[in-house]
C-alpha cells in the first residue's frame, strides 16, 4: 500500500525506517530529476554550494545530459508549506524583472516541490561563483555599490508582493524580549552582562520600533548569502527568512555582519558606498535612518540566539564583546553613517 506522506508528520514507523535508511545514491538523483523532465548525467558531490546547509536536510549538485548544473535539495517535511511560499515569492520577483536571483524550477505537475521515496524535493539552477577573500572583502568599495544596486531593485520590485498583505510582521523588539527571558532562565550570569544593552535599547528604540515603516525584506541579507563573481554579485541566495519586516531590517543585518567580520569596516568604503547609494535612492524613512545603529544592536540578539542554540561559547563571547563595542562607539558610527564619510579611528572596545 502506498504511504500517504503528504498527510504524515514524518514520525510514523514507515517514515522513520525509510528516512533512516536512505542513502540518496545516483539512482535516487536520476529518479528525482525525472520529475522535472531532466535526465541525469552525473552527481557532483565535490562541488561547493554557497549558503547555509541548515536550510535543507540534504543537497547536492547534479548535471543533466545537456550539461546544465542544478542544486537538488531534500527539504524538511515541516517546512513544506514555507518552501512553497518562498518559491512563489521568488517566481513573482523574477516575473517582475528582478535580476541576480534563481527561482525554483516547476516540475512536470506544475509544482515547485516533488515527492519521491517518501521525501520532498526541489531543484534550482546552480550558479557558479568564487570565494570571498576574507577578511579583506569588507573594505571593497565596489561590493558596497553592488549590494546597494541589488537592494534598490529588490525594494522597487517587491512593493506589490501578494504575500505582503497577509503576512505577519516580524518584530525584533519582541524577539529581544523573548530571548532575554530565555537567557534569564538558563544563563542568568549572561543576563547581568546584557542588562546595560537592554537599557540602551529601551531609552528610545523599543518605543519607536512599532512606528517603523514595513516592507518586504530578504531576511538574511549578508555577504555570505551572495554568489560572488570577480566584480559583481552573480546571485543572491538563501531567502529562508524573507517576509514583512521593518524596512531597514536588511541594512542593519548587513552592517552587523560586516562589523563582526572586522569592526573597522563599519566606517570604511564598502559601508559608506552602500549607505550612500541607498540614501540617494530615497528608500527609507527618516525614522528608520535615525535608529539604524540601535537596530544593528538589536539584530545582534538574533545572532546571539544562534550561538546559544549551537552552544558555541567562543561566538557567544565574541557577540557580547561586539554588541558592547557597537554601543561604546555609537557616536563615531552615527557620525560616519550620517555624514557618509569614512573614519580612520580604530574601533576597539576599551571598557
Amino acid at each position: 500500500m502506498d504511504h500517504p506522506t503528504s498527510k504524515c508528520s514524518g514520525s510514523c514507523k514507515i517514515c522513520t525506517v525509510k528516512l533512516k535508511n536512505l542513502s540518496f545514491d545516483t539512482q535516487d538523483m536520476f529518479e528525482v530529476l525525472k520529475l522535472w523532465g531532466l535526465n541525469l548525467k552525473d552527481v557532483h558531490k565535490e562541488v561547493n554550494i554557497e549558503g547555509s546547509p541548515e536550510r535543507t536536510e540534504y543537497r547536492v549538485v547534479c548535471e543533466d545530459t545537456l550539461g546544465d548544473l542544478y542544486i537538488v535539495e531534500k527539504i524538511p517535511r515541516a517546512l513544506y508549506d514555507r518552501k512553497k511560499r518562498i518559491a512563489l515569492t521568488l517566481e513573482h520577483l523574477r516575473e517582475k524583472g528582478l535580476q541576480k536571483i534563481e527561482s525554483f524550477l516547476i516540475n512536470l505537475n506544475g509544482e515547485f516541490v516533488s515527492e519521491y521515496n517518501h521525501c520532498f524535493w526541489q531543484i534550482v539552477h546552480y550558479v557558479e561563483g568564487i570565494d570571498l577573500p576574507r577578511p579583506d572583502y569588507v573594505f571593497d568599495k565596489w561590493r558596497g555599490s553592488q549590494l546597494a544596486d541589488f537592494y534598490i531593485d529588490l525594494k522597487e520590485r517587491s512593493a506589490d508582493l501578494p504575500s505582503l498583505k497577509s503576512s505577519e510582521v516580524f518584530s525584533i523588539k519582541d524577539y529581544v524580549y523573548d530571548l532575554i527571558n530565555t537567557i534569564k532562565e538558563n544563563k542568568p550570569e549572561m543576563l547581568e552582562r546584557l542588562l546595560p544593552v537592554l537599557e540602551f535599547l529601551e531609552r528610545d528604540f523599543m518605543t519607536a520600533h512599532d512606528s517603523f515603516p514595513v516592507s518586504f525584506c530578504h531576511g538574511d541579507y549578508h555577504m555570505l548569502n551572495m554568489v560572488w563573481g570577480e566584480s559583481q554579485i552573480n546571485a543572491v541566495i538563501d531567502w529562508e527568512f524573507s517576509g514583512s519586516k521593518p524596512e531597514i531590517y536588511d541594512v542593519a543585518n548587513m552592517l552587523g555582519c560586516l562589523g563582526i567580520e572586522h569592526p573597522n569596516s563599519l566606517t570604511n568604503e564598502l559601508v559608506i558606498e552602500f549607505l550612500s547609494k541607498l540614501k540617494e535612492a530615497g528608500l527609507f524613512s527618516e525614522i528608520s535612518w535615525k535608529y539604524l545603529l540601535e537596530f544593528v544592536v538589536a539584530q545582534r540578539f538574533a545572532w546571539l540566539s544562534e550561538w546559544l542554540r549551537k552552544d558555541d561559547l567562543e561566538m557567544q563571547d565574541l557577540e557580547e564583546y561586539y554588541i558592547k563595542l557597537l554601543i561604546e562607539k555609537k557616536d563615531v558610527l552615527k557620525n560616519c553613517w550620517n555624514s557618509l564619510s569614512c573614519s580612520k579611528e580604530e574601533l576597539i572596545c576599551l571598557s
